[in-house]
């Protein structure tokens, strides 16, 4: 897959060595000369140039790529990137930084968004996951906003502690997808049993976080052994 990525700032470079290491071609667009730097990744492509510019993304064949991420620190050249890269080249896939929360909502299809990444949302959600025990942490969202990834870490008085992963019922639309319990990441079994300190992992339709922070936290809604 060829993927190009606008910003070779600390962001930048960082997913541009991940990508190559799982084997994926990678542009990397930079317009500032200090962070023009082919040597800290020197499997990459590189062009400096201004992504925001339509002469810049058609020298590197933007168009070919299968995934454009915008992904540098201003989120006004994030979104003139994206809208570029998918009204005027067709690239089928976007992904977009989001520097600024207040920016976030502009960070949609309509600005040819299919995945947005929000800085910020991130931080504050592994501070919460790590402080605040018991309370569904968001993580990100998916499906642009139809569907989202949650965490909640089992407190040591919850009423799921020592019952089986078939004890608990969800509604229709959300799904616990795995189990972290220290290192280990437990994909769950029906008769897997829950501890305390569990991070379960949650994916659900838009608007059902009280729904699943109710069958958490509520007996009515646990399925009772006879």
């Amino acid at each position: 897959m060829r993927i190009g990525i606008a910003g070779a700032g600390a962001v930048g470079r960082s997913v541009a060595r991940e990508l190559i290491g799982d084997g994926h071609r990678v542009l990397l667009i930079e317009r500032n000369p200090a962070h023009y730097q082919p040597r800290t990744v020197p499997d990459a492509e590189w062009l400096l140039a201004d992504s925001c510019e339509l002469s810049a993304l058609r020298e590197c064949g933007i168009e070919i790529c299968d995934v454009v991420i915008a992904a540098t620190g201003d989120d006004k050249a994030n979104l003139a990137t994206a809208l570029l890269a998918k009204a005027e080249f067709g690239v089928a896939r976007v992904v977009a930084r989001v520097n600024n929360a207040r920016n976030e909502p502009l960070f949609t299809e309509e600005w040819g968004i299919d995945v947005a990444v929000s800085t910020p949302r991130a931080m504050v959600a592994a501070v919460e996951g790590a402080i605040d025990v018991g309370h569904l942490v968001p993580l990100m969202g998916l499906r642009r906003g139809h569907a989202s990834l949650t965490k909640l870490t089992l407190p040591d008085d919850n009423p799921l502690i020592g019952r089986q992963v078939c004890d608990i019922v969800l509604p229709e639309g959300a799904a616990l997808v795995a189990v972290q319990r220290g290192e280990q990441v437990i994909l769950p079994r029906t008769t897997d049993t829950l501890q305390a300190g569990d991070e379960m992992l949650f994916v659900a339709a838009s608007g059902m976080d009280d729904e699943v922070r109710a069958v958490v936290h509520g007996a009515p809604s646990v399925r009772r052994s006879s």
